[in-house]
């Protein structure tokens, strides 16, 4: 369903009520949008169902759960468009999350992933716990500064022997933790390969009740404040601690943590060399919650009034094109965008290479250049693949096996532009 201009309006003001008054006021001000937009629900009659984390459980969580809990099954005649407006009601007030006592407490945004997030045939999220070979280190570290804390796991290869090695920033998505990523993106064992560093930083369920990165709020978009000074800082503090090579300092992230990987290397171009985003969104496509789950939904537009870096960084996206959770549209402008910045008008020369993965995934691959060569940036499109990281392992969570494998490309890439 098509969402009007003024019933997005009236979404901001459910926003602002509820941070301020609490759910009861966000409600009445949804149903003030639907009536507004002429798309009133009847009055139901039956108790309107609790509100819930929009990430289903692991399986063994559901399981556990109350008969009462489980929803009915859905009826074959398709809903009215009253109906549809109150279903799209009540899955945003669920996507909200509501945690207790809100109206004593600021506003928390658990989660942006959608219920399809984990869809069939993916991989559960659960982490397994994958062997170390000899002499290597995956150590907790923590980071404190005015915007909080937050700790990390730095993985330190068999092969570093005191010489100075790159260092790779990898930003996990909704629900995930830096074990399950490190397993589910095969980085660490990429990094006894090509012998660097590799820094998982941890969101906390304090900052955002799903450990999303908050890449959609107004105060982790600045350079020097909220995450983005968390998230530098812990770069920092590796590099303080061993011999990186400052050059080859990157990174990356999934989703929700690809979108906070390009406000990262956005707002640090002295710190990070390039990006690397799998299924995230551009640099501020949100100032709010429902610009946010609009950008999400039907991607983020060009829009000539965006706050553009002032220098941008080499950039390589993965993006599925059967990606229902983060259009795909988001990868289209992320990668237009990433040029925009670093080609200051000049023109980029694009190529596309059309390939596929044996018994995995067919893929076209677009590459831009400056006149000279230079990369710019890659923009990988997936074909028939989901929101979950190309080429990753089933020991970790919100992986497509079918390749082809990002985390090995965004190396290649890296090491092209250092």
């Amino acid at each position: 369903m098509k969402l009007p201009l003024n019933m997005l309006a009236q979404m901001r003001a459910a926003t602002r009520n509820l941070m301020g008054s609490g759910p009861a006021a966000a409600t009445e001000a949804i149903q003030q949008a639907l009536s507004a937009a002429g798309l009133a629900p009847q009055p139901a009659a039956t108790q309107a169902p609790p509100m819930r984390d929009i990430n289903q459980p692991p399986a063994q969580a559901r399981a556990a759960q109350p008969q009462a809990d489980a929803a009915p099954e859905a009826a074959s005649v398709p809903p009215t468009p009253a109906q549809a407006a109150q279903d799209f009601a009540q899955d945003f007030m669920a996507r909200l999350g509501v945690p207790a006592g809100l109206g004593q407490h600021s506003f928390d945004m658990p989660s942006f992933e959608l219920p399809n997030f984990h869809p069939p045939g993916f991989n559960a999220p659960a982490a397994t716990p994958v062997q170390m070979p000899a002499g290597a280190q995956f150590i907790d570290g923590v980071y404190r500064n005015h915007a909080g804390t937050r700790s990390y796991k730095l993985y330190i290869p068999s092969s570093y022997h005191g010489q100075a090695m790159p260092l790779i920033v990898m930003l996990h998505g909704c629900t995930q933790n830096p074990d399950d990523f490190a397993a589910g993106t095969q980085m660490n064992a990429l990094a006894e390969e090509k012998e660097c560093f590799v820094v998982y930083p941890a969101q906390t369920q304090g900052a955002n009740s799903s450990r999303c990165w908050n890449w959609f709020n107004a105060i982790d978009q600045q350079r020097d404040q909220g995450e983005p000074s968390l998230i530098a800082g812990i770069a920092r503090q590796v590099i303080d601690d061993y011999p990186v090579n400052e050059r080859e300092v990157f990174v990356a992230g999934l989703s929700a943590g690809g979108a906070m990987a390009v406000i990262v290397g956005t707002l640090y171009p002295d710190l990070f060399a390039a990006v690397g985003v799998h299924s995230g969104l551009p640099f501020a496509s949100a100032q709010d919650l429902p610009s946010a789950l609009a950008a999400m939904k039907g991607g983020a537009m060009p829009n000539a009034q965006r706050k553009a870096p002032a220098r941008g960084v080499p950039i390589i996206v993965f993006h599925g094109d059967r990606d229902t959770t983060v259009n795909p549209r988001n990868g289209d402008e992320l990668i237009a965008q990433g040029v925009r910045s670093q080609a200051g008008g000049k023109a980029a020369k694009a190529a596309s290479i059309d390939g596929s993965v044996p018994n995995g995934h067919r893929y076209t691959r677009t590459t831009h250049s400056q006149a000279d060569g230079s990369p710019l940036g890659e923009h990988w499109v997936i074909h028939g693949a989901g929101h979950a990281w190309s080429g990753g392992s089933d020991n970790g969570s919100y992986t497509d096996g079918k390749g082809p494998d990002a985390s090995r490309e965004m190396l290649r890439f890296f090491k092209t532009v250092s």
